[in-house]
């Protein structure tokens, strides 16, 4: 009996998630977020809530960068989706009350009377109007301690206005980081490293976000879910034949 292991990275449908970007329909809440924010840039998160992603070290980051940059006070906000799972697993549920605590001091320490750093939202969101948010992120924080893939990484690529578009900090634990190295990539445990990372993002010229994103991009369409799919079935037949 032979047996073959082999690798077969997982990807997205591009496509789909660039056509929902750019859906009137679809980008209406992110519009809607865009005036509440009043033109602040937007660090965005994506995550289920669990431990490997690294919510609690996030957070602790962007409080750094508020501590250390008067700055950028009042001119950025942070938002931080994270739908909830397992709630009756008191680890988990112990995640969520350090994250709501760290959100809390940070918005206690920092908010003003028209501003509010962190807005936390422990609910899900439609693939479609996350396309939007992802569009309108200067920043996608991605920063898992521990992952698989972490496709959110490259839905962020695939969403980006071609033109102007955002940047992506990425832990290098997760698995997209050995395909997407023109992304920022960073140690999320060097909470200090991550602040710093999300502020050159933030501060990135126009020309180098356009170069790091075209990179990105062209991994992603290459390595999409139909080349998984083919890459996956192909070794499959080969290891069946006689």
């Amino acid at each position: 009996r032979r047996l073959r292991a082999a690798p077969f990275p997982i990807g997205i449908d591009p496509d789909e998630i660039r056509r929902a970007a750019a859906d009137p329909a679809a980008r209406a809440p992110a519009d809607r977020l865009g005036r509440i924010l009043e033109n602040r840039a937007l660090v965005l998160g994506v995550d289920r809530m669990d431990y490997s992603k690294g919510l609690p070290q996030r957070l602790a980051a962007f409080g750094a960068l508020l501590d250390a940059y008067e700055d950028l006070r009042g001119k950025v906000s942070y938002v931080q989706i994270s739908p909830l799972s397992r709630e009756t697993v008191h680890a988990y549920a112990d995640l969520r009350e350090e994250v709501d605590r760290l959100a809390g001091r940070i918005n206690s320490d920092h908010s003003d009377l028209t501003w509010t750093p962190i807005r936390y939202l422990a609910r899900g969101y439609p693939r479609d109007v996350l396309a939007g948010l992802y569009r309108l992120a200067r920043v996608g924080l991605v920063t898992p301690l521990h992952d698989g893939m972490n496709l959110v990484a490259k839905e962020f690529v695939a969403a980006q206005d071609p033109e102007d578009p955002g940047v992506l900090v990425l832990s290098e634990f997760a698995g997209a980081a050995e395909q997407l190295e023109s992304a920022i990539l960073v140690n999320p445990h060097d909470t200090m490293g991550t602040a710093e990372a999300v502020r050159r993002a933030l501060e990135m010229p126009l020309e180098e976000r356009i170069e790091r994103w075209r990179a990105l991009d062209e991994i992603v369409a290459r390595t999409d879910v139909a080349s998984w799919r083919r890459g996956f079935l192909e070794a499959l037949e080969a290891a069946a034949a006689p």
